[in-house]
């Protein structure tokens, strides 16, 4: 489980997080998956309980995720302008998010993919993928690197941590 936790964390940071920082996190979420009683009682500061959507390892693995990895907003435009500036002023983006303010979020989540798979073209772009299941926003998304799409899916299968690519998810939808 932590070897897939390490490779997961390591791939959906897309290179915006120490190795230090991932191990720790793996680290805590495989204790967090095996033993969640265990967990808490070594961890009486965690908030956490039984009323929870999602298992405790998964709660460790989201809320440890710096806001340069998971993006939370109840709108595209806001989780678009999140990862703008994940990105920094150095990297132009094509669009702006105020430019997704009165488009239908379908519409919105193409335009926002376009610009992600046409960036980072050695990488094979960047994929939108929806990631774990949102608490309190209506969207939850992390940038993975296009090459590692496919492996992204199987680990976050492997671990029970829910993940699709968001775009080809609201068209089946749609």
């Amino acid at each position: 489980m932590k070897a897939s936790l390490l490779e997961l964390i390591s791939k959906i940071s897309s290179g915006c997080m120490s190795e230090p920082d991932i191990e720790r996190i793996a680290d805590e979420a495989a204790q967090a998956y095996a033993d969640p009683a265990g967990f808490l009682a070594a961890n009486p500061d965690i908030n956490y309980d039984d009323s929870f959507p999602i298992p405790l390892g998964e709660w460790v693995v989201v809320g440890s995720l710096p806001d340069t990895v998971l993006f939370q907003a109840d709108s595209y435009m806001d989780l678009f302008a999140q990862i703008v500036a994940s990105f920094g002023p150095s990297v132009p983006f094509n669009i702006k998010p105020k430019q997704l303010a009165k488009t239908e979020p379908l519409t919105a989540l193409n335009r926002i993919q376009i610009q992600l798979g046409s960036m980072n073209k050695e990488m094979g772009g960047y994929v939108l993928m929806d990631f774990s299941q949102p608490l309190d926003d209506e969207l939850q998304a992390v940038l993975v690197y296009g090459c590692d799409e496919q492996r992204v899916l199987e680990l976050a299968a492997e671990v029970g941590i829910h993940a699709a690519p968001a775009l080809k998810a609201r068209q089946g939808e749609a």
